[in-house]
């Protein structure tokens, strides 16, 4: 008998918390990034649009990767981090881009480092657009997020039994719920 205090007390502490965290779901919905309509260069031609996105989102639920988190700091270990990838391939190929006819790393370091400043600068500035939906990409960042494009194309269309062999990375066709999957995410 002395047991049903404790059935009480534990839904009571479950419908607390449960309502502590339903009473933060308005501020989480405020302050959720936006997903954009469109990226678009600085000269108006649409890098990709909203639909693409979503596809693409879609697309990565459909294989999982949704469930790739660093909540328990194990990411890494069951995925490739396809967006640090991507910033990486992004920010070398507009450091190559402004170093001119010589590469990034032969720069001397005082250039490197006034570089490195300029691209921090360029990457974290905010281009989103609340009134047009839209994100716009400077040149060197646009021609980057279509070098970014291809490349990534090419690894789900071509993709293998490994995809980074230096971190043992494994992601594999056999995560593929669906036949048309790599064609949707290689555009």
């Amino acid at each position: 008998m002395h047991f049903r205090r404790y059935w009480a007390a534990l839904l009571v502490v479950m419908a607390v918390g449960f309502g502590v965290l339903a009473s933060y779901e308005p501020r989480i919905r405020a302050a959720m990034p936006p997903i954009p309509d469109r990226v678009v260069t600085e000269g108006g031609r649409v890098a990709v649009d909203g639909a693409a996105i979503r596809r693409g989102q879609n697309v990565w639920q459909s294989i999982g990767g949704h469930e790739v988190g660093s909540i328990w700091g194990h990411g890494s270990y069951v995925a490739p981090d396809w967006t640090a990838d991507w910033l990486h391939r992004e920010a070398i190929f507009v450091l190559d881009s402004w170093a001119g006819s010589a590469r990034f790393e032969s720069l001397p370091a005082e250039r490197q480092a006034a570089l490195r400043e300029r691209l921090a600068s360029a990457m974290r500035r905010n281009t989103y657009d609340v009134n047009t939906g839209a994100i716009a990409l400077g040149p060197e960042r646009a021609a980057a997020f279509a070098a970014n494009a291809a490349h990534f194309a090419r690894v789900f269309r071509e993709m293998s039994s490994g995809f980074d062999a230096r971190r043992g990375s494994r992601w594999t066709s056999s995560a593929s719920p669906c036949p048309g999957w790599r064609r949707r995410c290689s555009g």
